[in-house]
């Protein structure tokens, strides 16, 4: 009888998947190299240009300061994707470095850090973000610092829980036997599994995160007018609601989409590495 194939690689990513990583790519290209060739700044004040329709000046129309939205959007775009990759690599540097002490050393050590992680779990992030904003101030870079205290225990507890499954398993032992130290342990037998969860739980909390940031700013605690974000564009247009909505369209269905994205890529790479996450936000 011929074996049945258990590779986990065999799989193929979904289709939905694909194309949602497809359609990030593009997002990120478009944030990264449009802004050369536009041909407005994104604060540029034009009062003789407010509220103008779309035109071939002007992709999407412009706002109340007669500001290009469409320049505006995808400078939106880039603050909000940049300021998610500086909150990752926050949140990775201190899950790796806390859950990995919790994991190696247990004991009392282990017993603190966990208490300390099921406090900032107890909690809706959004909220402790808020606190946290309040304490150090309104600004993107505190708004960075902020979601990433409260993101960082999600991390460390899986980082913990993958580090205690495999620092007793025969290979590593045997390893410690020839006298590799934790940290070669570390890097030679646990650093991919490590990685593939940090990866697929990262995709998965960008879409939140990206709310963040908007809502945050939205009330005027994260980034600060006149600077493009997403979440200032809606606080900008809500006097307009009624006059015109599509100032409140354009960065509201931007957020939409650039969150959906996001979700189904990290739905599709957790189906296709079998990870075993719980959202716990």
């Amino acid at each position: 009888m011929q074996a049945q194939n258990i590779n986990p690689y065999s799989k193929k990513l979904s289709f939905m998947g694909k194309c949602a990583g497809v359609m990030i790519i593009i997002l990120l290209l478009i944030a990264i190299i449009a802004p050369i060739f536009l041909p407005y700044a994104p604060d540029l004040i034009d009062l003789d240009n407010k509220l103008a329709p779309i035109s071939t000046s002007h992709w999407l129309g412009t706002d109340h300061l007669g500001r290009d939205i469409f320049t505006r959007l995808i400078f939106g775009a880039r603050v909000s994707l940049a300021s998610v990759a500086f909150i990752l690599l926050l949140v990775i540097v201190l899950g790796i470095s806390i859950g990995g002490i919790a994991g190696f050393f247990g004991g009392k050590i282990d017993r603190f850090i966990m208490r300390a992680c099921d406090l900032f779990l107890s909690l809706p992030t959004i909220v402790l973000s808020l606190f946290l904003v309040g304490v150090l101030g309104a600004g993107l870079e505190n708004v960075i610092l902020a979601i990433a205290l409260t993101h960082w225990a999600w991390y460390a507890r899986i980082i913990r829980s993958i580090i205690l499954g495999l620092k007793n398993r025969e290979f590593v032992l045997l390893s410690q036997v020839y006298g590799a130290s934790n940290w070669q342990n570390f890097k030679r037998n646990m650093l991919a599994p490590i990685a593939t969860q940090c990866f697929v739980l990262a995709t998965m909390d960008i879409g939140h995160m990206i709310l963040h940031i908007a809502g945050l700013s939205f009330l005027g605690l994260g980034v600060q007018p006149p600077q493009a974000e997403w979440g200032v564009m809606l606080s900008d247009s809500k006097d307009y609601i009624f006059s015109n909505p599509e100032l409140l369209l354009y960065p509201g269905l931007a957020l939409f989409i650039a969150v959906a994205l996001f979700n189904m890529l990290g739905d599709s790479l957790r189906d296709y590495f079998d990870c075993d996450l719980k959202h716990l936000h």
